[in-house]
């Protein structure tokens, strides 16, 4: 691992704070069972809320490859303390499921990860009452999206993204209208003849077509970010702030590898780049830009963003188009 700040007790840090508070207590519940009749296993979230406020907006995240409900906690639980009710699906992918890549169900988990996220959004009841207190505390008009890496192309799939077939034509539409905003951390780009043959066999849904993404969303991506799926260097997670409409701000994080400075987990032995300030400033930036987009009159994401520019760039940089 590289070298890392022992503390989040930085200037950046604190400026941050001023935007998105100091936060809540969390109260997180697992496993909440959710109905999917014919999935290979049941499915299962994890639920975390604020244990105070009213009118809270829902956050669908969905983990990486092999992850769980219980992977993610330096940004679940934080988003959480910030006013969001936040739901974790263990998809079909999960090291605990014991789905490998020679399983003839694995090439169709791209579609039942999209399908988790629905079934969190339809059965929203349940979800709701699984939390002691949270009943009539949530906006259920008010949804957004996060995903890392895998999680990230699952994601913008509700957003609008669809994928390109063997053929170059666009597929199906599996965008979702209740969702109003995305993060996407560290997404795969766009794939074609620089995808590495190990992807093109296990992974069909690496031909995105970004011109339909029009919700609003964050790209976030390292600088050091090499894929073992393709060919391209680290741009080729920048690919949906490029090429769509929707995705007009992203946030570039220097030095950050694919695990963003650690957020699946705290101390994750697959965490390459280890950088606790880091994370913290992806925590506050990614809040501020939710609140916006849920809220016009939000200025939150305009103060974070003057904040990480006054600081200048040993953390990283917005660009906006």
């Amino acid at each position: 691992m590289s070298s890392a700040p022992a503390t989040t007790d930085t200037p950046i840090v604190h400026a941050l704070d001023e935007v998105v508070g100091t936060g809540d207590r969390v109260v997180s519940v697992a496993p909440v069972a959710l109905d999917a009749p014919g999935r290979a296993v049941p499915l299962a979230v994890r639920v975390s809320a604020p244990v105070t406020g009213e009118s809270l907006p829902v956050l669908l995240f969905s983990h990486g490859n092999g992850w769980s409900l219980d992977g993610y906690a330096p940004l679940t639980a934080f988003w959480a303390s910030r006013g969001f009710v936040v739901v974790q699906p263990t998809h079909l992918d999960s090291r605990r499921n014991g789905i490998g890549f020679d399983d003839p169900a694995f090439g169709r988990i791209w579609t039942e990860r999209h399908a988790d996220l629905e079934r969190v959004l339809d059965q929203f009841d349940t979800v709701e009452a699984a939390v002691p207190g949270l009943a009539g505390r949530v906006d259920r008009d008010q949804v957004v999206v996060a995903g890392h890496s895998w999680g990230g192309q699952t994601v913008q799939m509700l957003l609008g993204a669809r994928i390109l077939d063997g053929f170059g034509h666009v597929g199906g539409d599996y965008a979702d209208r209740r969702v109003k905003a995305g993060v996407l951390l560290a997404a795969t780009g766009i794939g074609g003849e620089e995808l590495h043959p190990f992807a093109k066999e296990h992974f069909p849904f690496m031909n995105p077509s970004f011109a339909e993404l029009a919700t609003p969303t964050l790209v976030v991506a390292g600088d050091r970010d090499q894929s073992k799926m393709s060919s391209r260097g680290p741009d080729w997670f920048t690919d949906a702030y490029t090429h769509s409409p929707g995705a007009t701000d992203l946030l570039t994080l220097f030095g950050a590898e694919h695990s963003l400075g650690g957020i699946p987990n705290w101390e994750a032995a697959e965490t390459t780049d280890e950088n606790p300030e880091r994370v913290a400033v992806l925590q506050r930036l990614t809040t501020a830009y939710l609140r916006s987009a849920l809220n016009p009159s939000d200025t939150s994401w305009d103060k974070a963003a003057s904040a990480l520019a006054e600081a200048g760039t040993a953390i990283g940089r917005i660009d906006s188009k």
